[in-house]
């Protein structure tokens, strides 16, 4: 494995992969800009807001739920599934569709169950059937310019959320905040980029530990949905099994699994994600969750959110963890952009009665 060879990492990766990982600061900034010039009712009287989305579209929505939760005047609920949950069939819920394709068949069919009555309902996407279903029934669709992978367009799935959430008053004004994310995840790049070594790149050298190992991603609060995006772009990047657990919830059950079996606990590795912020109860956990599995003879590492914050070290993280899932493709020799498993049971789903 040797992550130093750039002109390999261009052989396995044609497609360009490691451009979207490098813009996504600009992207998170361009989404941001652009909320403010997109069309958008001035709804009033919303109680409830249900995010209807799958994959990227739907981590988007997990992050924005996490960030203005301590601010945000309404509950959210993020919802990966068909149908529209009876609670939401009402005149108060504000139900927005976000799918990057706009043919995702969860997000389709939750549409038609909205569009039956006379709902708020509002659509993201790059195009495809929600386009087409926003003309004929007369919906707001924000449409954003996009033609890679969905994973790669976090950046749009979660930076038009906040602009609806903003000028829908729901939040306070993030512009603040979101300057120093921007800036925050450009300072920490500068050590994550193909051509630094890897005795200069921690993230090619997390690369490294994750190589041979079956992962699990820690995170509580702030960290929970990101140790989420750890593990999908693990999944999609690096075609390799993974999993995720959020504290505390993980000690009151997953903790105690970590006994058997014992032949495989040399290709485990536990990461656990760390956010100043943190809850202090949260922060004792997460150490004492991870030196029992030091203990039970389990690998384990850290990783501590930079910025100051809340939402910078959200975003930091969540850039550092595409670099290291890049990297682990790299490793394995593998084409980080084509998903072929997934494309496969979709066609297979189309097909099925």
């Amino acid at each position: 494995m040797d992550l130093n060879n750039v002109e390999r990492m261009k052989e396995l990766d044609p497609e360009n992969m490691i451009d979207h990982i490098n813009r996504l600061p600009e992207q998170l900034f361009s989404a941001w800009q652009l909320g403010q010039t997109l069309d958008l009712p001035d709804w009033e009287g919303i109680d409830n807001i249900l995010i209807s989305g799958m994959g990227g579209s739907a981590i988007g929505a997990d992050l924005l739920a996490t960030y203005v939760r301590p601010f945000c005047s309404v509950p959210i609920t993020v919802h990966r599934d068909y149908q529209l949950p009876a609670w939401a069939n009402n005149d108060r819920t504000l139900v927005i569709c976000s799918s990057h394709s706009g043919n995702t068949e969860e997000v389709l069919t939750v549409l038609e169950d909205v569009l039956k009555t006379d709902r708020k309902v509002m659509g993201i996407s790059t195009g495809g059937k929600l386009s087409e279903k926003a003309k004929t029934a007369s919906f707001p669709l924000w449409l954003f310019e996009h033609n890679f992978q969905p994973r790669t367009a976090v950046g749009f799935s979660f930076g038009l959320l906040l602009a609806i959430f903003f000028r829908l008053g729901l939040i306070p004004d993030p512009s603040s905040d979101l300057k120093e994310t921007i800036e925050e995840m450009k300072k920490q790049q500068t050590d994550l980029l193909p051509d630094v070594p890897d005795t200069s790149n921690p993230s090619k050298r997390l690369a490294g530990q994750l190589m041979g190992r079956w992962i699990t991603f820690w995170g509580a609060e702030s960290m929970a949905p990101i140790a989420r995006r750890w593990k999908g772009q693990i999944n999609e990047n690096a075609k390799v099994q993974a999993s995720f657990e959020i504290l505390p919830e993980a000690d009151h059950n997953a903790l105690q699994g970590i006994m058997q079996p014992e032949a495989q606990f040399g290709a485990t590795m536990n990461i656990f994600l760390l956010s100043k912020d943190n809850h202090p109860r949260n922060k004792i956990r997460s150490e004492f969750t991870r030196m029992t599995f030091m203990l039970e003879g389990q690998n384990t590492d850290f990783y501590k959110a930079k910025g100051k914050s809340r939402l910078a070290q959200m975003w930091t993280t969540i850039h550092f963890g595409d670099y290291v899932s890049y990297y682990l493709a790299i490793g394995y020799g593998v084409d980080p952009s084509p998903v072929p498993m997934l494309v496969e049971l979709k066609e297979k789903m189309k097909d099925a009665k």
